[in-house]
């Protein structure tokens, strides 16, 4: 159950982010409603997985799978464009992320 919480986190954060963005330095109200919520929902989840993941890792899995679908998305949403540095430095973090859930004895599977 601690991989859906993380992944309820993930979720959260990315709309936290997204809808930060979208509310155009804090001018529209209803994204900052939604901004605050997404982050208040991805830190309640993300510290009840800190009750049995390290914390280390469990932010570095959080961290990186929000950075690498907020980049997706904001391509995909606002027409952000990413070079081919940003795009090898998101595969690094994927690659990251994976390696820690795939190999590492230190998180529960």
């Amino acid at each position: 159950m601690t991989w859906v919480y993380l992944l309820l986190a993930i979720g959260a954060e990315v709309i936290g982010t997204l809808s930060l963005k979208a509310s155009d330095g804090l001018s529209k109200l209803p994204y900052v409603g939604l901004t605050a919520v997404g982050y208040t929902v991805s830190f309640y989840f993300l510290a009840i997985v800190l009750r049995s993941f390290p914390v280390g890792l469990a932010y570095a899995v959080w961290s990186g799978a929000g950075v690498a679908v907020v980049t997706i998305a904001g391509a995909l949403l606002f027409g952000d464009r990413i070079d081919t540095a940003g795009f090898v430095g998101i595969s690094m973090i994927v690659c990251g992320v994976l390696v820690i859930n795939l190999f590492s004895s230190s998180v529960p599977h």
